[in-house]
């Protein structure tokens, strides 16, 4: 399959184009390289380090001829969004704007939207099912629900097939060791760094952590099924920061000082994602546990870390 991947020199977008290439299909990839890599480029994909507002993008369409899009390119930052939520919405909505264009132009088959658990924002009940009442907290949170409108109004005007995936905590090979998502990555290399590990409020917090596998498993799953379909893509149970940590500090074996600070404003103190319906309809399910996935995470950072310094 031809496939174009926005996003795809980034945490999972990469992680996802070695795994799209493995499996034979073509993939170009467009990044601007703001938060993805060079150094996650896979030889076997062709790659454009242009923007997806950036008017070349036509010519990319045009000329590749994609069968679907996979759209993972975005403000991922909540802190930044509230920051600057112009630059955000600009990314975030009219980033996703211009594809569905492209798309509509060159009759793409199907687009992958990758959302976030943010657009729930505090939850009313656990676990999380695709029904919950969506009101997020955050610009953030905002602008990927403005996506996913978008996208199901471009699927009932020209009829583009889509299919919307909702990550929750999505930790892994290759993530950057800054922003609201990466707590594992940043535990990880304070753990290898020797470094204290600081905790915002008592740790009793939870969330749903997933593995980059397991997502990217979900993104090709839902290239084959999940016609016009809405979907939690998460392992539908809790896990504490103070489990995190204790799971970290038992697989690496390293024993290091933790500090706990006052809880951060808008911080959600419990959340996880039901992942029954991505189950049934996309025939997918996470096969990582957190201990094979933190296993893994840890074995690449301690096998990589200059990959991370540099990117």
């Amino acid at each position: 399959m031809k496939i174009i991947v926005t996003g795809g020199a980034g945490f999972i977008g990469s992680n996802l184009v070695d795994r799209l290439v493995l499996e034979g299909n073509e993939v170009v990839v467009i990044d601007n390289y703001i938060t993805g890599s060079k150094l996650n480029r896979n030889k076997e994909a062709i790659y454009y380090g242009i923007s997806i507002l950036d008017e070349k993008v036509s010519e990319v369409f045009e000329n590749f001829k994609p069968e679907a899009v996979i759209h993972l390119a975005a403000q991922v930052s909540v802190k930044h969004s509230i920051m600057k939520p112009e630059f955000d919405a600009n990314c975030n909505i009219l980033g996703t704007i211009s594809l569905l264009e492209h798309c509509v132009r060159h009759d793409v088959k199907k687009f992958i939207l990758a959302s976030t658990a943010a657009v729930y924002g505090n939850p009313i009940y656990l676990g999380i099912d695709e029904k919950h009442p969506l009101c997020p907290i955050s610009q953030y949170g905002v602008s990927k629900l403005s996506a996913e409108r978008y996208t199901m109004l471009y699927s009932n005007i020209y009829g583009i097939n889509y299919c919307i995936l909702r990550y929750a905590n999505v930790y892994g090979m290759k993530q950057r060791m800054e922003g609201d998502g990466g707590v594992v990555s940043i535990f990880v290399n304070n753990l290898i760094n020797k470094s204290p590990i600081v905790i915002y409020g008592d740790g009793t917090q939870t969330r749903d952590f997933i593995f980059v596998d397991d997502v990217v498993s979900a993104n090709i799953a839902a290239l084959e099924r999940g016609k016009n379909g809405i979907f939690n893509i998460s392992t539908g149970k809790p896990t504490s920061v103070n489990e995190l940590v204790q799971i970290l500090t038992t697989i690496s074996g390293i024993h290091h000082t933790i500090t706990y600070k006052p809880s951060r404003i808008g911080d959600i103190e419990h959340s996880y994602l039901d992942n029954t319906l991505a189950i049934k309809e996309l025939s997918w399910r996470p096969e990582n546990s957190i201990q094979q996935g933190l296993e893994k995470t840890i074995h690449w950072h301690k096998t990589n870390m200059n990959v991370l310094l540099t990117s």
